[in-house]
This record gives C-alpha cells, structure tokens and sequence, in this order.
C-alpha cells in the first residue's frame, strides 16, 4: 500500500502520532480545532484510560497516510467485537447475516467512541483534501484482505457522505434533536419565537426548578477540579448503570479531558447548599455546544431538562454559539426548542447478499426517517407562520 508519494498504514494508538500532526488535519479556528471529539487528545483521553481498547472490544486500525515523515491524512477506525458504544444500530444486520451462515463481527467502525455527535473523520492536511478516497479505498482494502465483513462511517458531514456514496457505500439516516440560535440576546428572546402554550410550559419548568432553591454553576477550563470530576462520575455511573448496564467511560477518563482540554469541557452543576446533586456534562466547539452525560443523586421536578437543555441554551445564547447538539434520541426535546436534525452514516458491506438485502432496508427507512421528520416539524413549539 505505497507509492512514491506517499505510504498508507495502519496504527495500533492514537499515540503514535503526534498530537500536532493529528490536530493539523482538522479544521480549526484561532489556532484550536473546532470539533472537540475529532481531537488527538480526546481519542487518546479514550484509549489511555483503556475505555476504547481492545479489551473493551474496540482496537484501534487508525489508518494514515503520510509522505516521509509527513502526516497527510487520517482516518479513525476501530476494529469492533461488537455493536456497543455507537448509537447506529446495526444488531439486526448480525444476527440475519449470522443466522444465515455468515460472520458479522469482527467489523470496522469509523467513528468516534461513545460519541453520537458530529465529528470531521475523513482527515486530511489543507491542501490535501484529494486524499479523502484514499482513506476510504484504504479502509475497504482493509476489510476484504482480512476477510472482515463490513465498514461503518458514523456521524458524517454531508460532504463526508457524499464522498462514501461516490464510493457505493450505502446511506443510511437517523434523527437527533439540535438547537438553532437565530441571534437571541437572551432565553426570553428564545421563548417569543415559541407558541404561547409551549413558552407558558417553559417558564412553569424553570420556575419548579428555581423555587427549589439550588443554585446552577457553569465550569470550564481551570475551574474544574477533580473534586469537580468526583461528583460527576457519581452522577454519570448512577445513570449509566441504569442506561446500559456498565457504562462506558472510567473515572480516569475524566481526568484526562481536564488535563488535556479542559478549555473545551464546560460542566454544569446543581447545588443544594453549596453540594453538587446533579450534573451534565458538554464539549465546546468553535459553533457549537454538544450536550453528552447527565446524572442527579437527588430526584427534583424538571432538573433534566433544566441543566440539560435550558441551561445549554443559555449558554449558548451567552456565547453565541449557534448550535446545541443535545445528544442522541429523545422526541421530548422537541417540545423544549429543539428541531429534528438529520445524522448520515455510510456503510460499506463486502458480501453482496448482505449488501443487497441492506440496501433494500435502508431504502424504505431513509424514506421513512424523512417522512417522520416532516411530521415531528409539525409538532414544534414555534409560532406558526402563513
């Protein structure tokens, strides 16, 4: 897999590249990648805390391309034992592929770990964005060399998957719910765009909250303290427990974000006489705030969404940020501000018979993921317009 030009390998870390060859193939801003997720140190945060590692049935097979010494392009990828930890189902895929004979796992997976969020994968150095299908011819070669069955590109950019559908990948969507700033000077400003119902409903949430007498507490960069991370992976492993069963992440991955890039993590605490009781926790990027873990040790009357949709919007609005990204699922976000949102992935299967048989199914759902996000639109909060 060379040329004169350039060399096309796989790495087994994250960590045999440089942090600043890696962030130079994102796009970035005042000298900062953008994206949080995509960033060197978020990956390693993953991999050196054993989260994302072959034990947990992720191994890493970044692909990369270089000229010498010269990092050129990259792409993230994971050989997976499983479906866990991704938020694009595909269980049904193995077992019909499995019951009929075939062997689904081990598969690839271009992604982000536990991160159902937008995230550049298909990386290259300005000036080199031509090397994008070689990452994904790359990939491909990958999986048909080693008899793997498939290859999964989550969490793409339009761009992105035009590219992998260039390619013959199939196309698959799937819908989150994300906020829009449309310039608001503040959270009241936000509520004139809602239907009077809907602004009456907010305002009666947030003053349930508000009469319970806790205080709310942003924290981002140095301010964050491993007392600060303590409380939260409190909260996060009462809900994760209850979610998933284990969840994914350890505490020594919360430490490494603050050591790394705290500057992109904003914490959002509860408190009740100066103790935290609930917490969420976001990543900041240069236009937008990614809403990812919450967890309370104290029921309270509308708290979830008090820290977990109306305080990222205020941030938000504070910031002038024009985007929250509240995460994966949830319709009940649609009656608090936030539209039905679009997710791409792409897919490449080797075996034809799975091919076919997957691409007649992702037909009809892409036909009836769009049609429901019609419907849901109807339903949103915002004043009607002629």
């Amino acid at each position: 897999m060379a040329s004169s030009e350039f060399t096309v390998r796989t790495i087994a870390r994250i960590d045999e590249v440089a942090p600043v060859a890696w962030d130079g193939l994102l796009p970035q801003t005042n000298g900062k990648p953008d994206n949080p997720f995509a960033r060197h140190d978020f990956l390693s945060a993953l991999e050196t805390s054993g989260c994302a590692s072959p034990a947990t049935g992720w191994r890493a097979q970044h692909i990369v391309i270089e000229h010498g010494k010269d990092l050129l392009a990259a792409l993230p990828l994971y050989l997976k034992s499983h479906s866990r930890g991704e938020y694009v189902f595909d269980f049904g895929w193995a077992d019909a592929f499995e019951r009929a004979g075939g062997r689904y796992y081990p598969k690839l997976q271009c992604a982000i770990p536990f991160t159902p969020a937008s995230a550049p994968k298909f990386l290259t150095k300005p000036g080199h964005a031509a090397l994008k299908p070689q990452l994904l011819a790359a990939a491909e070669e990958l999986a048909r060399n080693n008899g793997i069955s498939s290859v999964h590109a989550t969490f793409l950019s339009e761009e992105e998957l035009q590219l992998a559908e260039e390619r013959l990948w199939l196309t698959r969507y799937d819908t989150q719910f994300h906020w829009e700033n449309q310039g608001f000077a503040d959270f009241d400003a936000f509520l004139e765009n809602l239907s009077s119902r809907k602004r009456k409903a907010i305002r009666r949430e947030r003053s349930s909250v508000a009469e319970t007498g806790l205080d709310i507490v942003w924290k981002t960069g140095s301010d964050i303290s491993e007392a600060d991370w303590d409380h939260f992976f409190a909260f996060y492993m009462d809900t994760g427990s209850r979610k998933w069963g284990q969840p994914y992440l350890n505490r020594e991955f919360f430490s490494l974000l603050t050591e790394h890039m705290a500057d992109q993590v904003v914490l959002m605490f509860a408190l009740r006489n100066q103790k935290p009781i609930a917490g969420a926790l976001n990543f900041l990027g240069s236009d937008t705030l990614f809403g990812r873990y919450w967890g309370a040790t104290e029921h309270v009357p509308f708290l979830h969404f008090e820290l977990c949709y109306y305080q990222a919007i205020d941030f938000a609005i504070a910031h002038r940020l024009p985007c929250v990204e509240a995460g994966a699922q949830g319709e009940h976000k649609l009656a608090r501000g936030y539209a039905p949102a679009i997710t791409r992935s792409a897919h490449y299967i080797t075996h034809a018979g799975l091919r076919d048989a997957i691409a007649n199914f992702l037909e009809t759902e892409r036909r009836s993921v769009l049609r429901n996000n019609e419907i849901l639109a109807d339903y949103a909060p915002f004043k009607k317009t002629n």
